[in-house]
């Protein structure tokens, strides 16, 4: 198939002005935003997205899991469409960068190729993905998942979020459920445009990442169950101390992540304390371990032995432990063929780039069991992301979109 020209390249500063534009719809409380999934500013984010590709010429279809799909029509009406995007939800204390360059950035491929008037074999569809973060409503990649059969759509209905509100009251509420059956579109491919959430690329001085594979996850939700009681007239020997077993078994999680370095981690972002009160020892911790890496038994191996050491330091302490497993998925290896797109890409256009393991989860990731697919990265300043600080250049963005655009278009097969 024949391939861009190296002298086609997307419009930087059109692509720029609309993720500006779009960071004003939920705002952060510092410089970034918050605009969770399945909220009224996900809806306002949505309609914007939506009223920007319509512009461009496209159709929009809506899945009953809130997808939308932007399609730009190709000349082979039996070419299957090849397909790039994100998702436009937030973290709370989110960047304006993190999936919304990908989504903006597949807009802008579509909006180059109408400047440039080509025409390619295969349609162009621009996806927007949601509840890709699972702030909101655990599992992450929500509806990507149920796209690729990973989860069934009844049960990510019935996700709830913190105030015990469901996905599928929410997805009504706000105006997006769709009609269109979930997984029912074939793809010819899936590319999905990031920034790179790591300081690699950035301390390596490096354009573009190229990326080969995807870290597997596991999420693990404990929930250590003590006895309430005061902090000043209970001795210590008859405490049971909820918060107290809690952090012993945090000490775990950073032991059994480092047995495994370099390329093993674990954490826990979400911890609840209750009743969180001053001079009330802890009854009850409910918190969720994150463990990550590229190699599958890794990952079974840190899940194994958290659960023997959270049970035994429970066990010893006279508490109670119950785990549930609320998220993961296997490490993933991108397709050949569009990772070598990307790669060639970059080349092409002359941005130095390095392969790349991804360290976060991504819709790229799911769609990966039902599609080829491939996913390229930009720098990120000091790899900060999942914070309102998150920041990228305006060049780091063009040269992600300019080699997302080469292998998109590459891929879709320009018509001459």
């Amino acid at each position: 198939m024949a391939a861009p020209g190296e002298n086609l390249r997307i419009n930087g500063e059109r692509l720029w002005d609309s993720l500006m534009e779009m960071a004003k719809i939920g705002p952060g409380v510092a410089g970034g935003n918050n605009r969770q999934t399945l909220t009224d500013a996900d809806g306002e984010g949505r309609a914007l997205f939506q009223k920007w590709c319509e512009a461009a010429g496209c159709s929009m279809g809506l899945d009953q899991m809130g997808n939308m799909f932007a399609l730009r029509e190709g000349t082979d009406l039996d070419a299957l469409p090849v397909y790039v995007g994100s998702h436009l939800d937030t973290q709370p204390t989110g960047g304006k960068y993190d999936g919304v360059l990908g989504v903006l950035g597949g807009l802008e491929v579509i909006r180059t190729l109408n400047d440039l008037d080509i025409k390619t074999k295969h349609p162009i569809v621009v996806v927007n993905w949601t509840n890709e973060e699972g702030t909101r409503f655990a599992p992450a990649m929500l509806a990507s998942g149920v796209f690729a059969g990973v989860h069934t759509q009844d049960w990510a209905y019935d996700r709830v979020d913190a105030k015990g509100k469901k996905f599928g009251d929410e997805l009504v509420r706000i105006g997006w459920k769709g009609d269109e059956e979930v997984g029912a579109r074939k793809m010819h491919a899936l590319f999905e445009l990031h920034i790179e959430q790591g300081p690699i690329l950035e301390a390596e001085g490096k354009d573009i990442g190229v990326v080969t594979h995807g870290q597997g996850l596991c999420w693990l939700q404990l929930t250590i169950i003590g006895k309430d009681a005061h902090t000043g007239s209970t001795p210590m020997p008859m405490r049971k101390n909820a918060g107290l077993a809690m952090a012993r078994v945090l000490e775990k999680v950073e032991e059994i992540a480092l047995s495994h370095a370099p390329h093993a981690v674990g954490a826990a972002g979400h911890i609840d304390i209750y009743p969180n009160s001053r001079n009330v020892i802890p009854g009850k911790a409910v918190f969720t371990v994150d463990f990550r890496s590229p190699e599958l038994a890794v990952i079974t191996d840190m899940e194994a032995r958290l659960r023997v050491a959270a049970q035994t330091i429970c066990d010893e302490m006279g508490l109670e432990v119950e785990f549930e497993k609320t998220g993961g998925f296997d490490p993933v290896e991108f397709d050949e063929t569009c990772v070598a797109a990307v790669r060639n890409a970059a080349e092409r256009l002359g941005y130095s780039h390095r392969n790349i393991i991804s360290g976060a989860g991504h819709d790229a990731c799911w769609i990966n069991q039902v599609a080829p697919t491939a996913m390229v990265m930009c720098p990120c300043v000091d790899g900060l992301s999942h914070n309102e600080a998150e920041e990228i250049s305006p060049e780091w963005a063009r040269a992600g979109t300019d080699v997302l655009f080469h292998a998109v278009v590459e891929t879709a097969e320009i018509v001459e």
